[in-house]
């Protein structure tokens, strides 16, 4: 089981990128997937998750980020808009415990991360 993040960057306040979670050894489609971001000095904090029955966003992101998920590619993406620095942080993916489980059923294996930096 391996999971990819990537897309990050550094982009100036406002703009956006797509991130991508690259899933292999599973069949995504089965899993939760998650995704969060821990920036320096802070604890760790869910972004957005996806599974079969359920979903969220944070509040801080809500309205900004989009998560989708292609199973044909094994691969789920959050896409970033009106990025802000608070935004800045290493962002990860993640795979849920459970199969055909929800997001609030815990994570397993962690990708590592990309990060993501908006600064001007």
């Amino acid at each position: 089981v391996q999971l990819q993040a990537s897309g990050g960057g550094l982009v100036q306040p406002g703009g956006s990128l797509r991130l991508s979670c690259a899933a292999s050894g599973f069949t995504l489609d089965y899993y939760a997937i998650g995704w969060f971001r821990q920036a320096p000095g802070k604890e760790r904090e869910g972004v957005s998750c996806i599974s079969s029955s359920d979903g969220y966003y944070a509040d801080s992101v809500k309205g900004r980020f989009t998560i989708s998920r292609d199973n044909a590619k094994n691969t789920v993406y959050l896409q970033v808009n009106r990025l802000k620095p608070e935004d800045t942080a290493v962002y990860y993916c993640a795979r849920g415990t459970v199969v055909g489980g929800t997001c609030y059923d815990g994570m397993d294996y962690w990708g590592k991360g990309t990060q993501v930096t908006v600064s001007s």
